[in-house]
């Protein structure tokens, strides 16, 4: 009887880790699906519609799977938990386990060890693969623009190539409708080149992207004229197909691991420390002679409007404090990549104790939860990202992490008051 009793939580361990792996499995197979239709979707409109290669396309695919799996895991941990609990609690077999003298920490314990492992799991997706698979997939697009310029003609973008820009309306086969070009002259001018419409010339260098442009006006900046405008019915334009690799080619943080996305901050923050160094300098100076002002003030010998109006430039420079926002953007890239890897711990604190709720419905609400969930985690973190890019006073961290935070404090509440039911 006693090794029986030291048997049964092995066994029993066991049993609720293979009931969420089961779970998570199904879910994992449904969110990589999800994901994976959806890059298809993209692939489908920017590059199977320009005549690429199938086993081109089947590529790009296979070096898209990193990014897939790293999303898929903590969502799927997320959806197994609530419908493995779920299935549990509509059985009956949560009541008896603990009449059995188990816990519901002792029988979280299993899902929190796999939660772990699906972690690390999710990180080295991440941190290793998802890199490697995106340099892959930028190496292998750079080689199918130089076999087909038309991958890069798409409709209602701007594009930025060295010091040309591109902006472009409607996009039918070949044909570009109200093209705008702002580029730089011979002579170092800038200029605008507008046209009702540019066709694809493929013929000539292979090199380049021909263009020849219909009822064209150029307005260049030439000194010493105000406005400079020319006209053209056909204009030819060329645009080095190096220019645009180059620029695709410069790997962003999200082709780096976490490693070497802090040491590019590292240095992106040594460059920019005199800047705001600087600032600061100055800054206090200001001060200070706003302190000899209000000293003059009020002894009479300046009087408050100019000192009103000194103030005013004071609080000017303040507000022209120096930013760096490619710096913000690697710092909230590095610790995305460890936030959306490690949500999937955050995920079973908020969905173990709300799938214990789940007595009669089993599997099918805990999934529908789980979307519902995994849909706000998402709305949160794209939020975050984006309020954080665009703000510089606003912490990358806590951008990053505040969706973990809040769905761990949630589950922590709803796992409390269950334990005191």
């Amino acid at each position: 009887m006693k090794r029986r009793s030291r048997g049964f939580p092995a066994q029993a361990y066991r049993y609720i880790g293979g009931e969420f792996i089961v779970s998570f499995t199904v879910s994992f197979a449904f969110f990589f699906f999800v994901f994976f239709v959806n890059q298809l979707l993209l692939l489908a409109e920017d590059i199977l519609q320009k005549d690429v290669p199938l086993h081109a396309v089947m590529r790009l695919i296979f070096y898209s799977l990193p990014s897939i799996i790293a999303l898929s895991v903590p969502f799927a941990t997320l959806v197994g938990t609530l419908m493995a609990v779920g299935r549990l609690s509509a059985d009956n077999e949560i009541v008896a386990l603990r009449a059995s003298g188990f816990s519901l920490k002792r029988i979280f314990l299993p899902v929190l060890m796999l939660a772990f492992v699906l972690s690390g799991l999710s990180f080295v997706v991440n941190d290793i693969l998802l890199p490697q698979g995106t340099l892959n997939f930028g190496r292998l697009y750079r080689e199918l623009l130089y076999a087909n310029p038309a991958l890069e003609l798409e409709p209602y973008s701007v594009k930025r190539y060295q010091d040309d820009t591109l902006i472009t309306g409607a996009v039918s086969p070949g044909v570009l409708e109200h093209f705008v070009i702002l580029d730089t002259d011979g002579q170092g001018h800038r200029r605008i080149i507008t046209a009702r419409e540019a066709r694809l010339v493929r013929e000539g260098d292979p090199n380049t992207i021909g263009l020849e442009l219909r009822d064209v006006v150029t307005h260049s900046g030439e000194s010493g004229l105000d406005h400079n405008y020319s006209t053209a019915e056909i204009m030819r334009y060329n645009i080095l197909l190096e220019d645009i690799t180059v620029a695709l080619r410069s790997p962003g943080p999200r082709e780096m691991s976490a490693r070497d996305v802090y040491r590019a901050i590292e240095e992106k923050r040594a460059d920019f420390q005199p800047r705001y160094e600087t600032w600061r300098r100055d800054l206090a100076l200001e001060s200070a002679r706003l302190g000899f002002i209000a000293l003059e003030v009020a002894r009479g010998t300046r009087s408050e409007a100019s000192a009103l109006e000194t103030s005013r430039d004071v609080l000017r420079r303040v507000r022209q404090q120096p930013h760096d926002r490619s710096l913000q953007i690697y710092r909230l890239e590095y610790h995305k990549k460890y936030s959306i890897p490690f949500a999937a711990l955050s995920f079973v604190f908020l969905a173990f104790p709300l799938g214990l709720f789940s007595k009669r419905s089993g599997r099918g609400v805990g999934f529908g939860i789980g979307l519902l969930i995994a849909t706000t985690y998402w709305a949160l973190l794209i939020g975050g990202q984006t309020f954080g890019s665009q703000r510089s006073d606003v912490s990358p961290a806590l951008a990053m992490w505040l969706p973990n935070i809040l769905f761990l404090l949630a589950g922590l509440i709803v796992f409390r008051k269950r334990m005191r039911q």
